[in-house]
This record gives structure tokens, sequence and C-alpha cells, in this order.
């Protein structure tokens, strides 16, 4: 009944505002490094309620009915960031499942086999036979760490030091922890071409989302423009068809991407690009700005009831 409720308000208050959630993993089991991703039995529900409560719609589409003012009530797109394996592996058969479209952003340079590099550290510090990190790349004392919950917060608390460095400097960063600290590096995480093309010819959406997932404000313009075209253009190549939506890094007006980044994004052809602002978009959004936001709720009730109030401006 609350589920019927909810809905119920939705259809009244929701015509013409998109909602857009933000994904990047779905794992096969809880990792504890990573809480916050869901796993499949987390997902699983999620897509099953937004199947029955919701109007789940392809971005794309999505965007064109908005433009027109003709977006159904209670719509919402899936979409998920960077690229990873279990996009495909994971969540494609749920999504399949419930008859859920989504768009995948990859970030195309990091499909050669590397893994990016906040999830380079997370992997490091991950690692159990390492109890003390030397920390001296990022200019920090030594840190030791006993259980899982230190390691995860140790990792989330690095990430800052690092994330806001031009890209280049973040490698040669993490390349450094991991040499003081006589680190392995784990498997790839992020899909090969070949993976990306499967994915697309199973009907997701795919857009871009730079090479090597800077922070544009940080770069200079013709970095990011670079980054933007680029990775574009290695889709078309890849996929045989117009790359026309395109995602942020990291996605913050202002701290994270500027007007020279959308006007690029514009000029490289992109028809919308999404960014990570929390809320839902209008017609009057720029839809080379659109909204999105993850709902973390744990429940099932609590999610639906997040989705609505983001509706309603909340």
């Amino acid at each position: 009944m609350l589920h019927w409720l909810l809905k119920q308000l939705g259809k009244l208050t929701s015509r013409n505002k998109l909602t857009i959630l933000i994904y990047h993993q779905v794992v096969d089991q809880k990792d504890p490094m990573r809480m916050p991703e869901p796993d499949t039995s987390e997902f699983d529900w999620q897509m099953k309620l937004i199947a029955r409560n919701f109007n789940p719609i392809s971005l794309p589409e999505a965007v064109k009915l908005l433009k027109q003012k003709r977006l159904p009530a209670n719509s919402v797109c899936v979409t998920f960031d960077d690229g990873y394996i279990n996009n495909l592996t994971v969540a494609q058969p749920i999504l399949q499942r419930y008859k859920i479209p989504a768009t995948v952003y990859i970030a195309t340079g990091f499909s050669d086999g590397r893994n990016m590099w906040n999830d380079r550290l997370i992997d490091l510090i991950g690692q159990q036979n390492i109890t003390e990190f030397n920390l001296s790349a990022i200019d920090l004392p030594p840190q030791a760490v006993d259980d899982s919950v230190s390691r995860a917060q140790l990792a989330y608390q690095l990430i800052p030091h690092i994330k806001y460095l031009p890209y280049s400097q973040r490698i040669t960063t993490i390349d450094q922890l991991y040499k003081d600290n006589n680190a392995e590096e784990l498997p790839r995480k992020m899909m090969s071409p070949e993976q990306i093309y499967n994915l697309s010819k199973l009907g997701v959406d795919i857009g871009a989302h730079t090479v090597d997932h800077p922070i544009l404000a940080v770069e200079d313009e013709g970095t990011q423009k670079s980054q933007i075209t680029q990775s574009k253009k290695a889709l078309e190549s890849l996929l045989g068809k117009q790359i026309i939506g395109f995602a942020y890094p990291n996605g913050k007006r202002s701290t994270d991407y500027d007007d020279a980044a959308v006007a690029l994004a514009k000029n490289a052809g992109f028809e919308y690009a999404v960014s990570t602002e929390w809320g839902v978009s209008t017609p009057t959004t720029d839809p080379h700005q659109l909204r999105r936001f993850t709902p973390w709720d744990k429940t099932p009730f609590k999610f639906h009831l997040r989705l609505i109030l983001k509706i309603l401006g909340k």
C-alpha cells in the first residue's frame, strides 16, 4: 500500500521531471573496501521496484521527450559511470530481467587493461599482507591498519589528497605508492573493447566519459578538448555509431567542470551531458548539465521515498 501511494504521488507531481540515477559498480557480493556499491541482491530489488513503480526509459529518449515537454510521469533513467566489467556481467542480466534500459559512460583509456587510480588506491590499502603503509608519496606519515574498517577509512581519507591532481600526476603518485609499499596490482576491473562492444550489442546505450577520467576543471582547455573529443571518437570507431551522450568526470559544477567543458562537450557534437549535481531535470535544465543522484537507502521503502522526495525538490 505504501508503495502504491508513493507511485500515485509520483504520477501527480513528476510529469516533465526527469530522474537520472548514478551507479558505478554492481558487485557479486559485498566488498568491505567498497561498501556503498550495491551487490546483486540489492540491485535486483532496486530494479524490481523501479520496474513496478516507475517508467524506466532510455536516457536519449528521455532527453528528447523532456525537450518537447512530453516526458511521462515517474520517468527514471539508470546510468553507470566509468565502464566496469561488472556492468556487463552482473548488472546487465538484472536490467534485462526487468526490461530496464541503461546508459554506461566509458572512460576509454582504461579499456587497455589499466585500473582507475582510485581503484588502485583502494586495492592497495585493502592488501591484507600490508599492515602499515608508506605514504611519503603524498607527504603523509606512515599509517597502520588492523581490520577492514580501518583499511576502508584510510583509503577514503587518502582519495582527496590525490583526486584533484592533474591526471598524469595522479598516475605517477599511485605508481610510487605501489613501489614504496612493494604492492601487487590486482586484476583488471574495466571492460575491454570487446566487452564494451558486447554490452552495446545487448542494447545498452554507450556514452563517453573522457579518456583518462581527469578532473576537467584542473586541466588546461587543450587537454579538456582532447579528453572529451578523443573518447567520443574511440567509442564511435569501436561501435560504428554516433555517441551522443557525455558524463563529466566527478561531475560537480565549478569544482569538477566549468563553462569551458560545457562548451567543449557541445562543440564535440554531444546532444546532452550529465553532471552529478543532485536533483531532477526539467525542460528548463541545460541539456548539457543534466542532474543525477544516487539513492543510497538500503530498504525498498526509503529508496522509493527518496526518489519521490527528489521529484518534489526535497
